[in-house]
């Protein structure tokens, strides 16, 4: 009764403007009491496009259900967070959050990302700092819950940066594509469509589509990474392919994984063994986390009243 209610507010809050009549607003999925309109989902689908220019090449079905399902999954993490924090206080580094979003995009300055987002129904610079606030409250509530149980391992980390000490080290402009089969699934199917949707609309709109990973809306890329910094597995996979290749799938656990190498540049490592040590914690921290906030939000999209038109 509550969502028809919300609906019917919103419908006579738009039919008495001049932009909109009543048939052009429909409800397009719920969350438990949350309603997700048309316009949400254009709006959605406008801010995606920044993140990865190739989303254009997709069909708009596919588009569209890449930005249902990111708000569909936005709404649960701010529901959940919404348990114990204010969504709304400020946060002293979510300047230099929204600053590396806009420069990872290659945009000179705020000002022009702000201008990308006026050019089109996008969101204001506001609402897309709100989005980020809920990323970053989720990444802190992840580490509260499961900070104590990330192992890392120093000796092995220092053994890595021992071997590399004053040598030439390549790092790696890299895109993922994560990934896990459903249960009924075949996974010799799953990986064929995965490469056949690769070849078809390129890795970026692949990743999109198929990782489960957060960097899947901005097409798979995870940054440059150094050798270092990659277990020996994916290593092994990295080496055996050039810049614009993509390595066979590597098994990590229940999870699937796809690398592609889009740039690689070399540099002689004069290492600061402190410096380097605590780097190579704070990215193999990260990762684990993000493991484990996949496995949280699994469980937790199960308890979610999910209405999808």
């Amino acid at each position: 009764m509550l969502k028809k209610i919300y609906f019917i507010l919103f419908i006579l809050f738009f039919s008495n403007t001049s932009a909109v009549s009543n048939s052009d607003v429909y409800i397009f999925a719920t969350v438990n009491n949350e309603i997700i309109t048309n316009f949400d989902i254009e709006k959605e689908i406008n801010y995606l496009k920044i993140l990865n220019p190739n989303l254009s090449k997709l069909k708009n079905e596919k588009i569209l259900k890449l930005a249902k399902n990111s708000l569909i999954n936005e709404y649960i993490k701010k529901s959940e967070l919404e348990k114990i924090f204010d969504l709304d206080k400020e946060i002293s580094f979510a300047e230099q959050y929204l600053k590396n979003l806009y420069k990872k995009l290659n945009f000179a300055d705020e000002e022009s990302f702000k201008n990308a987002l006026a050019k089109s129904n996008n969101y204001s610079l506001y609402e897309v700092k709100k989005k980020l606030r809920v990323e970053i409250l989720w990444n802190e509530f992840i580490f509260k819950k499961y900070g104590n149980q990330v192992k890392i391992n120093k000796d092995i980390l220092l053994k890595k940066i021992e071997n590399f000490e004053n040598k030439t080290l390549n790092e790696y402009l890299l895109s993922e594509i994560v990934f896990k089969k459903n249960k009924d699934e075949n996974i010799n199917n799953l990986i064929n469509n995965i490469k056949l949707s690769i070849k078809e609309i390129g890795f970026d709109n692949a990743a999109n589509i198929y990782s489960i990973s957060e960097s899947s809306k901005m097409g798979g890329n995870i940054g440059w990474i150094k050798e270092n910094n990659l277990s020996e597995l994916v290593f092994e996979k990295i080496k055996k392919i050039d810049k614009g290749e993509y390595t066979d799938v590597i098994q990590l656990g229940n999870d699937y994984l796809i690398l592609k190498i889009k740039e690689i540049r070399t540099e002689k490592v004069l290492v600061n063994k402190d410096e380097e040590l605590s780097k190579m914690i704070k990215f193999e921290t990260n990762k684990q986390l993000n493991q484990f906030s996949k496995i949280y939000f699994d469980k937790t999209k199960i308890n979610y009243d999910i209405n999808e038109n």
